[in-house]
């Protein structure tokens, strides 16, 4: 590792993957999420989201490498089914990302297997989630995990960033779901 490299921006060595630990987020890492700045913007988004967790209505799944810190993430809400053109069942997922340094090594498999199976536990049988159009390579990854798309999405948004201040997203994409076995 070079003096001019954080830990996360380094490549991993070979056995590295048999040391990321899948968990839940604690509070004490809602400032991690951010990526030393990176997702900042999320701030007040990540603090609401685990509110949520505390209250049964969300949960956020971390993976962790020692000696790296935080190297990937995903979110699901929970809630009551929708029906609709933009039909939404009991979980939503949301929020996954990778580390470039880690994307395509096994990481967001273990987050998603982590995430799916705690929701079979919960009784969870249909989630949902979107990706954006132009990330072929998430929804290539979503599709070998047996997710469909089901509908477009407009993928309109908003959330209040860490100055207050209100930011519209727009992203169309895709509406994809999967029944869990």
């Amino acid at each position: 590792m070079t003096a001019e490299m954080a830990p996360w921006q380094t490549v991993p060595p070979p056995d590295w993957l048999a040391q990321v630990g899948i968990r839940l987020a604690r509070a004490a890492d809602l400032e991690a999420l951010e990526w030393e700045g990176e997702y900042a913007h999320f701030r007040r988004m990540y603090a609401e989201i685990y509110a949520r967790t505390q209250a049964g209505q969300a949960a956020m799944w971390l993976a962790e490498l020692a000696g790296v810190g935080i190297i990937g993430q995903v979110f699901v809400q929970f809630g009551r089914p929708q029906p609709g053109p933009r039909q939404m069942y009991p979980a939503y997922v949301h929020g996954f990302r990778v580390r470039p340094a880690y994307r395509g090594r096994g990481v967001g498999t273990r987050l998603m297997d982590a995430l799916e199976d705690d929701l079979r536990r919960r009784g969870v049988r249909q989630v949902t989630l979107n990706v954006v159009a132009e990330n072929s390579g998430g929804r290539r990854f979503y599709e070998a995990r047996k997710y469909f798309v089901t509908a477009p999405d407009p993928g309109r948004w908003t959330y209040v960033d860490q100055h207050g201040n209100t930011q519209a997203v727009d992203e169309p994409g895709w509406r994809m779901r999967k029944v869990l076995q």
